[in-house]
């Protein structure tokens, strides 16, 4: 009778603890549904989404609508532009092709090349997946083909720099790795990727360079109505739907087409904080720890965050570029970890970037405080973040000493923030003025030991 009843209780508590289990995870899945669904409801996102947890996907939808006319409805079997992540395709090709032998990272482009310019000479392979080719970037205002690109190319007669000693990210890095391989491989690089890369994963419904005549194609527009036109001037970009992505994406962390030990070569950029042929991510020995990559089109946006130990996997699509992905994906993240979230609000800076670009640092300052003052809850003011996107879109624009003004006052504002400190030396390292960005790299690996970024950037000013 004894063992008859602890047998039940057993049973009882194992059921218990299965429909406990069970309960959390729908309520994750309630609560990402809310988040996506009210950002959806102010304007802040219109794409698809994926999330899976223990290498289960337990979130998959599609919200908001496939065009500016707001006519057609999203499903999940839409494809979308994810810009910059489709260059791992690229740089995925590359590596497949030096494990069968057929190529070598210090090989010179113009072994593969030989008709460009004797700058060729001085370029290796491992330069175009680090973006430290010396390279100018592609003229994007009159190039209309790969034609184009490649004429403008011969006609470069000195790079910007020596090749490997500076970091520029741009696209004529992707195209002539994808020349490389159509090269050795004597098929077109969209060839190539159709049968060696989405072929064998089950990437049945991937599209390369889609026009208007493919179906479900996911069109980008912007906040006016206005739809983007449909041609890159450059070719080889990849078009996925959730189902692609969440496939490539477990392609990468599983090494299902190259090894740990080439992964490696292009999951690190070549410093901290720059781009990689993978975008960005870390490794322990074999085993990938995470893998994140963002990628922008014009209005296209797409966002990828792999935490392997986790079996998390967050895939954001959009159509209608609001430039909150990572805000979005830290909600996520947040949910899923059963902590606080924040909910998504309009950005700052993309929604007063007129008016920013009217103003000084002081004013800026002001202006900011006044919108905070009354606009809390429509705009996102959470933590260091919206500060430092605006230090970032001063600095793009090279007003540095604007950008040093606010990013002065994010230090005020986050004294204890060592990312703050980093983002305020960057600003007076671009600006020329060492004692302070080494100052402020002190500050911020002082208060962020990990920083190995500021370590470099201090151990080059200690000289």
């Amino acid at each position: 009778m004894k063992s008859k009843l602890k047998y039940n209780l057993l049973s009882i508590i194992v059921f218990l603890s299965a429909t406990s289990f069970v309960q959390a995870q729908q309520n994750k899945e309630v609560l990402i549904d809310t988040l996506i669904r009210r950002a959806n409801r102010l304007g802040m996102f219109n794409g698809n989404v994926l999330v899976a947890e223990g290498g289960k996907i337990i979130y998959k939808a599609a919200v908001g609508y496939a065009d500016a006319s707001k006519t057609t409805k999203l499903t999940t079997a839409y494809r979308f532009h994810i810009g910059s992540i489709a260059k791992e395709f690229n740089a995925v090709g590359i590596m497949m092709l030096q494990q069968q032998g057929k190529l070598k990272l210090d090989d010179k482009l113009s072994k593969y090349l030989p008709e460009l310019p004797s700058w060729a000479d001085s370029i290796r392979i491992i330069n175009l997946l680090q973006y430290t080719s010396g390279l100018p970037d592609v003229k994007w205002k009159t190039v209309k083909s790969d034609a184009d690109n490649m004429a403008d190319l011969m006609k470069i007669k000195q790079l910007n720099s020596e090749p490997g000693k500076k970091y520029n990210y741009n696209n004529n890095n992707v195209f002539l790795q994808r020349r490389v391989i159509e090269k050795i491989t004597g098929i077109s690089f969209k060839q190539f990727v159709e049968d060696y890369e989405l072929k064998p994963l089950g990437m049945n419904t991937a599209v390369i360079d889609p026009t208007e005549k493919d179906p479900l194609i996911a069109r980008a527009y912007d906040n006016k109505g206005n739809t983007d036109p449909f041609f890159n001037p450059i070719s080889g970009w990849t078009a996925v739907t959730l189902d692609d992505f969440y496939a490539w994406a477990n392609a990468i962390t599983k090494f299902k087409l190259i090894t740990p030990q080439t992964t490696r070569e292009i999951i690190n950029g070549v410093s901290a904080n720059r781009q990689s042929g993978l975008g960005g991510g870390s490794m322990s020995g074999d085993k990938m720890i995470s893998h994140i990559h963002d990628g922008t089109s014009r209005n296209y946006q797409a966002l990828l965050v792999s935490k392997v130990p986790e079996g998390v996997t967050i895939i954001l699509m959009t159509n209608n570029k609001q430039g909150n992905l990572y805000a979005i994906s830290r909600s996520i993240e947040a949910i899923l970890k059963g902590k606080p979230y924040a909910q998504i609000k309009k950005s700052f800076t993309d929604e007063f970037r007129a008016k920013i670009d009217s103003l000084n640092g002081a004013q800026i300052i002001a202006f900011y405080n006044d919108v905070k003052a009354k606009h809390a809850d429509e705009y996102s003011f959470d933590g260091e973040d919206t500060l430092n996107q605006l230090g970032y879109y001063l600095m793009g624009d090279k007003r540095l000493a604007d950008a040093i003004t606010v990013f002065e006052y994010n230090t005020k504002l986050f004294p204890k923030s060592g990312n703050v400190f980093d983002s305020l030396g960057e600003a007076y390292y671009n600006q020329g003025n060492k004692p302070l960005a080494l100052l402020n790299y002190k500050k911020s690996l002082q208060l962020d030991p990990t920083n190995d970024n500021a370590k470099k950037i201090i151990a080059e000013l200690d000289k």
